[in-house]
């Protein structure tokens, strides 16, 4: 079992900058697979960031890729979305996720979810 808890949402103006921040607890967090997803009111879940066990490996959606960076702490059991440059279209709530096996970037694919943190940006 896995058990992940998101902070750092808020309000923000476009361009500006937010630090999400996930916490996971329970099996050894240095071997799990980490992602952040996003959902905007009437949309599907998709796809943000993923990093490997290790932190060595990235992936990022084309839509984020040079404004977002992933990130982890494996001695704190941690992960990181550094977000800048935000604009209207972020607006979601964002979630973290973790899977056992593998990376990958659909949803059905992560065995373990976060409850979200809300992520607004004005514009």
């Amino acid at each position: 079992q896995v058990q992940l808890v998101e902070s750092g949402g808020g309000l923000v103006q476009a361009g500006g900058s937010l630090r999400l921040s996930c916490a996971a607890s329970g099996r050894t967090f240095s071997s799990v697979n980490m992602g952040w997803f996003r959902q905007a009111p009437g949309k599907e879940r998709e796809f943000v960031a993923a990093i490997n066990w290790s932190g060595g490996t990235t992936y990022y959606a084309d839509s984020v890729k040079g404004r977002f960076t992933i990130s982890r702490e494996n001695a704190k059991k941690m992960v990181y979305l550094q977000m800048n440059s935000l604009k209207p279209e972020d607006t979601a709530v964002y979630y973290c996720a973790a899977k056992i096996t593998g990376i990958a970037m659909t949803p059905p694919s992560y065995d373990y979810w976060g409850q979200g943190t809300q992520v607004t940006v004005s514009s």
